[in-house]
């Protein structure tokens, strides 16, 4: 199990990052869900406004995917109550909905959303757009400390990777592959997720440049390179 260097909770305890999706349509809500899953984050749904905001007061997500149009609060009145209230004050919101008008994108965005997807959409832009909003944020206490499995440690801080103690020069994007893979242990991760963690939404990049970077990073780390295992026809999973 990957650990934090300077913490005793694991990164599944500390690093899950969870996301209440607000939405009354059960399936377009079940789909949110699970291709939010996939992409490694943790879901909790809600179908109307009052239970979003008593989801809310339990515990705080790090983002809230909104529908504006809920059968008893409206979306915004709930926009309102989160941004009015300090315990959830900079809680990144994304609107969902079906209002495509520019009056309505331009009022959610006023009332404080951080972004505004309208419906239909593909199911990978909103996760496109779900990590693009999570990147802006101010980086957690958690981004800065190192993570270390047996005698393979990284500082993300200072981004320096080592192997019994000795330092791997490694390159920038070697370097986020290798957190990325380290981050979610025994978690599988497709080169497509790959691709979006690392590049982001760089279309000029394919999925064959995620095999030939893991390859060279494998050698660099020698006997350690043993950890980042291969799962045929998916991804990539670091070991548990």
């Amino acid at each position: 199990m990957v650990t934090l260097w300077l913490g005793t909770d694991t990164f599944e305890q500390d690093m899950a990052e969870r996301i209440l999706v607000v939405d009354d349509e059960p399936d377009l809500l079940e789909l949110v869900r699970l291709n939010l899953r996939q992409a490694g984050y943790e879901v909790v749904t809600a179908e109307t406004g009052r239970e979003a905001l008593e989801c809310l007061r339990r515990s705080q997500p790090e983002l809230l995917v909104l529908d504006l149009m809920l059968p008893d609060l409206s979306g915004t009145e709930v926009c309102r109550e989160v941004r009015s209230d300090p315990e959830t004050s900079s809680l990144p919101i994304i609107m969902l909905t079906a209002k495509a008008d520019e009056v309505d994108r331009v009022v959610g965005l006023e009332l404080g959303a951080d972004d505004y997807v309208t419906k239909p959409f593909s199911p990978r832009e909103l996760v496109l757009r779900v990590r693009a909003v999570l990147r802006r944020r101010t980086p957690k206490e958690r981004s800065e400390r190192s993570l270390q499995h047996g005698n393979l440690r990284i500082d993300p801080q200072r981004h320096r990777c080592f192997v019994d103690g000795e330092e791997v020069q490694l390159t920038a994007k070697e370097f986020e592959l290798l957190r990325s893979l380290m981050e979610r242990p025994g978690r599988v991760q497709t080169r497509d997720q790959l691709l979006d963690d690392v590049w982001g939404t760089d279309i000029a990049v394919t999925r064959r440049t995620i095999d030939t970077h893991l390859k060279r990073l494998r050698e660099k780390l020698g006997p350690a390179g043993d950890l980042i295992e291969t799962v045929r026809g998916v991804g990539y999973r670091f070991a548990d």
